[in-house]
């Protein structure tokens, strides 16, 4: 099969390079796949709390998009779409596979921004962990809604369309997990250097 020259390639719509990926095209699978996977690795991190599972998550649902793309219908649905979709799926299996257990957060690693002086570097880890221990606390449909409205950025009809559900659906949990997240949250604002 024969590789296309892409001028542009962020012109290219996500369905194009499925579809061009479907006809053999390896440069359109490479393009969406430095597209689409950081986003899916995001998602999958924030909802598991675990880098290794993210990134087995990410694997499983990018082979999972290669795997439709001969069947993909061009114009009926966003990729980017059915891949949160995909990736919410999956966590969710995952966390009901794991229910009893706990998550190590120690086992969490957070990048550190060599800018920070170590103070300032360690209370941005205090809060992140703080706040992937708070998550992992919200029920699943709400820490899905809260970490793909307020996390990845999604408007709430696509997290609608993602999670199946209505935009009111949508605007409830992440209202509701918004809620829950500064209840747990709240004990700890001092802790955490939010007051004063």
């Amino acid at each position: 099969m024969t590789e296309m020259a892409f001028d542009d390639p962020d012109a290219i719509p996500d369905d194009a390079l499925l579809v061009l990926y479907a006809n053999g095209d390896g440069t359109a699978a490479r393009l969406l796949t430095e597209r689409l996977a950081p986003r899916v690795l995001a998602q999958a991190a924030r909802m598991l709390g675990d880098r290794a599972e993210a990134e087995d998550v990410t694997q499983e649902a990018m082979l999972r998009l290669w795997r439709i793309a001969p069947d993909w219908r061009q114009g009926e649905a966003k990729v980017s779409t059915w891949l949160y979709r995909v990736t919410a799926n999956l966590c969710t299996d995952r966390l009901r596979r794991r229910r009893g257990g706990t998550t190590d957060l120690d086992a969490i690693p957070e990048p550190a921004d060599p800018g920070l002086p170590a103070d300032e570097e360690l209370q941005s880890r205090a809060r992140m962990d703080a706040l992937q221990e708070a998550l992992d606390q919200l029920p699943d449909r709400q820490r899905q809604a809260v970490v793909l409205r307020h996390l990845e950025g999604l408007g709430n009809p696509e997290i609608a369309a993602i999670l199946d559900i209505s935009t009111e659906a949508v605007e409830s949990l992440t209202a509701r997990g918004k809620r829950a997240l500064a209840r747990l949250l709240a004990a700890r604002r001092e802790e955490l250097g939010y007051d004063g």
